[in-house]
This record gives structure tokens, sequence and C-alpha cells, in this order.
């Protein structure tokens, strides 16, 4: 199980932080952003599989690609944008997180803007 992995990795470098902050700050926030992009790596490369089950699953349920092209774009914006913005707040950074989570709703709602589109133009055909 993967999980136990990155849960082990980050207690080890949870230690190493804790034991280097006080003498090296800077190396202990570059620890940080490392086990970061190590835990990103080792998630991403495990998503291939949902997304042919989603491809797989929109095919059969006669869904466009398009839409489903659109719905992934914003889980994935969504899942950086709070990883980003983590990363941000570990270094102390709250302001920058804050903008980050911004531009990542801002770029949801621009991107869900057909999706709603499509949703009320069924519901004024649907309604007589």
């Amino acid at each position: 199980m993967e999980i136990i992995q990155i849960i082990g990795l980050g207690f080890v470098v949870t230690l190493l932080i804790l034991i280097i902050k006080q003498q090296r700050p800077e190396l202990a926030l570059q620890l940080t952003l490392t086990l970061s992009a190590i835990i990103f790596l080792m998630v991403l490369t495990k998503l291939t599989v949902v997304l042919e089950l989603f491809r797989d699953l929109a095919e059969k349920a006669n869904i466009s690609q398009m839409y489903l092209n659109t719905i992934l774009k914003i889980i994935g914006i969504a899942y950086v944008t709070e990883f980003g913005a983590q990363i941000c707040k570990d270094a102390g950074e709250g302001a920058v997180a804050g903008k980050i989570e911004f531009a990542g709703k801002v770029l949801v709602m621009i991107l869900a803007v057909p999706i709603i589109a499509l949703v009320l133009d069924t519901i004024v055909r649907l309604i007589p």
C-alpha cells in the first residue's frame, strides 16, 4: 500500500524538519518542498487508471468528450490549487496561498460556464 509509504516518508521528513528547523530553517523549507513534490509525483502516477475509467464510463453513457475533459480539468485545477496553497501556507505565506486559492476558484468558474449553460438549457427545454 502506497499510503503507508507516503505516511512513513512524511513522518521521517517531519522528524528531520523538527530537528533541523532550529538551526537551518531554510533547509527545513527545502525538505518540505521536496517531500511535497515526491508525494505529488507518487500520487500523480496513479491517476492514469482513474482517468481511463472515467473515459470508459463517459463513452458508455454517451457523454461528450468535451464535457468530460472540462470536468477533469476542473478537478485537476482544484487539487493542484489546494496542493500549491498548502505548500505556501507551510512556508508561512498565507497571503500568497490565498491568492492561489482565489485564482483557482476563478479558473474553475470560467471552465464551468459551458457545463452550467448546458444544464440550464436542458432545464429550459424540460419546462413547457
